[in-house]
């Protein structure tokens, strides 16, 4: 068999992702404020882009088309200049003693301003709190070195979440020497601070409260598991005791802090600006979108009047402001996309979902991004993507445009129901329940389908899984016996 080279030619076809293409679907899939990053990270490495007000760009759009219109340059404004000459007849000694008495008489404390206080203060976070403790206690340097680093690996709930062997191997000192320093910090505040599992730490806050030794500590100490799953009677089988001198005990517990650290947390409230309205115009819905704080891009003017006037550049030069014309130019153009396809995205949604809007989430039908990909003749993807991290503002509340979409339940009548309008009806049986007697998934799985909802007791407890809500055990209230 001989072995030969040949040339063949042959078609085929291949997607292939451009930077533009790549930097349009990211820009579907941001965040507004991912997106305002981006556009003025975009505005400081481009000079061709420039950011304007409302006001400015119809300004700017006015004169460009004069501009165009007349084909003229403007003609050069002449040179301003400012001649300013005090005044000979001005009373200085009178000028004076006017402004140091109201400089005198000025009282800052009937301001609406800020205090001082406020400007500068700042929120003490638990690492700093405990070493101003630790400074302000009567121990050695080898014991502030101990307790600097015991509380530099607490965890943000106030746990030493690493072994004292570790810090005794790191630090170079005696186990015993650790242990010592570790049980001071655990006598600072916040009470329970820097213990190493959550039984040490209400062990730590009931010997503070002078309950050592009573059925409460026998309780944390022997009997945790079955404190967690409201075995009361068990506790009381096990010790001997009534049945109300445990629930007596269990009140006192629920008084103890198990995360003791978060009141030092620097947690700070994330507050959800929507890039949606929905709006209730009479009988109609009409779609807004949130353009407050959204920056107007333009193309630089004098970039753009130097390549029409075909000024001499340099190649390079010239090479660099058309490669910057043309990413200003796609960013624009990929803005304006993302805000169209999220406004036809959120129309679609409108029209399937009008009984929500109208009535609430019982009310939410089952929806999936086929249907909406189908209505506005997208492919799926794209749906996907410019709903993730988008939120829209309803009469029924703020959503995340995620939230439309869910899988069905069916109903014993052979319709289909979203599987949040289930979660809704779960919540709402649980809510008015007998906390003395709260139902068991079983239960509401009967109550479900005397309300037409055709669901499995799995489900059920699925479905209270993920809303948070405690299993029927947890839930009871022994106070109300």
């Amino acid at each position: 068999m001989a072995l030969e080279l040949r040339q063949s030619l042959g078609l085929s076809q291949h997607l292939v992702m451009t930077p533009q293409l790549q930097q349009a679907i990211k820009l579907l899939q941001l965040s507004r404020l991912e997106l305002l990053e981006t556009i003025s990270q975009e505005i400081d490495e481009n000079p061709l882009l420039d950011e304007l007000t409302t006001g400015e760009v119809e300004q700017d759009e006015g004169e460009d088309e004069r501009e165009e219109t007349s084909g003229q340059e403007p003609p050069e404004l002449p040179e301003v200049k400012v001649e300013e000459r005090i005044r000979d007849d001005v009373d200085w000694e009178a000028y004076i003693t006017e402004y140091n008495t109201g400089w005198a008489e000025t009282r800052y404390e009937e301001r609406d301003t800020p205090t001082f206080e406020n400007i500068t203060d700042t929120k003490t976070n638990l690492s700093t709190h405990l070493i101003w403790q630790l400074n302000m206690s009567n121990v050695d340097e080898k014991q502030k070195e101990i307790g600097v680093h015991i509380i530099g690996n607490l965890d943000e709930d106030g746990y030493l979440d690493i072994p004292l062997e570790e810090i005794s191997q790191a630090t170079g000192h005696p186990f015993e020497k650790v242990l010592e320093t570790l049980q001071l910090i655990q006598n600072f505040d916040p009470v329970g601070v820097a213990a190493r599992d959550l039984q040490e730490c209400l062990l730590i806050q009931t010997r503070f409260l002078n309950l050592g030794g009573t059925i409460v500590e026998k309780m944390i100490l022997d009997h945790l598991k079955a404190l967690e799953e409201k075995k009361y009677d068990k506790i009381a089988s096990s010790l001997s005791l009534p049945i109300q001198d445990v629930i007596s005990a269990v009140s006192l517990i629920q008084g103890l802090d198990p995360r003791p650290g978060r009141v030092y947390s620097n947690d700070e409230t994330i507050y959800i600006t929507p890039d949606i309205y929905v709006l209730k115009v009479g009988d109609d819905y009409e779609i807004v979108q949130n353009e407050d704080g959204l920056p107007k891009l333009r193309i630089n003017a004098y970039y753009k009047r130097i390549l029409q006037n075909k000024s001499p550049l340099s190649e390079d030069t010239k090479a660099y402001i058309q490669e910057k014309l043309r990413s200003a130019a796609w960013l624009i153009k990929s803005i304006h996309q993302r805000q169209r396809t999220l406004f036809r995205v959120t129309e679609s949604i409108v029209r399937f979902q009008r009984e929500f809007l109208d009535k609430g989430i019982t009310h939410l039908k089952p929806l999936v991004l086929r249907n909406v990909a189908e209505d506005i003749e997208m492919h799926e993807s794209t749906v996907s993507r410019v709903t993730t991290n988008k939120y829209v503002y309803t009469p029924q509340g703020l959503f995340e445009l995620k939230f439309f979409f869910n899988s069905s339940i069916s109903r014993l009548d052979g319709e289909a129901l979203a599987s949040e309008s289930v979660k809704e009806q779960i919540r709402k049986v649980i809510k008015n329940e007998d906390k003395a007697k709260p139902y068991s998934d079983k239960e509401i799985e009967k109550m479900m389908k005397r309300l037409n909802i055709n669901i499995a007791r799995r489900t059920v407890a699925k479905y209270r899984e993920s809303m948070g809500i405690l299993p029927s055990r947890k839930r009871k209230d022994f106070l109300l016996q």
